[in-house]
């Protein structure tokens, strides 16, 4: 009957769209203008959203944004990925205790199990990075120097959006 239950209530959680998070009750991409060229971007998802699409998103929000501002490539210049904050997969314990009542002194112990319900994790996670945008051919051996069409061509066919 647990596992049914966890099963059931699993269904109820799917992964955070491809969405601004305004509309997204927080969960999706925003992104914030440092300098005329200088952006912060971010994603935010929902316990559901596997980590790599997290950073999948971004990465096309970045993209997105560039060529939105005449760009060809951009630059990464900084990263930040925050974790989510359970593991993943079933977890176990065991526990003992003692107590004292109307019948005498009585111990015991007991075996527990955990099945995570809703998502691969325990939690959100999200990804942000500033970036550059550049005009112009990507240098070539940049590491992290990305050509914005390129990105989002990649990226496009992975990206869910929201059900109209």
């Amino acid at each position: 009957m647990a596992a049914a239950l966890a099963l059931a209530l699993s269904g109820c959680a799917s992964p955070t769209p491809y969405q601004p998070s305004a509309t997204g009750g927080g969960y999706g991409y925003s992104e914030q203008r440092i300098e005329d060229d200088r952006f912060r971007v971010s994603f935010s998802g929902n316990s559901a959203t596997e980590r790599q699409t997290v950073k999948n998103y971004l990465l096309y929000r970045a993209a997105e944004l560039t060529l939105a501002q005449g760009g060809d490539y951009f630059v990464v210049t900084a990263r930040s990925d925050t974790p989510d904050y359970g593991a993943a997969g079933p977890s176990t314990s065991v526990g003992t205790g003692v107590g004292i009542g109307s019948g005498g002194m009585s111990s015991g112990w007991s075996i527990g199990m955990g099945v995570p319900v809703g998502g691969y994790g325990g939690g959100p996670s999200e990804a942000s990075a500033e970036i550059v945008v550049h005009r112009g051919k990507k240098p070539a051996g940049a590491a992290e120097a990305y050509d914005a069409r390129v990105v989002k061509g990649n990226l496009a066919p992975h990206v869910r959006r929201p059900a109209p």
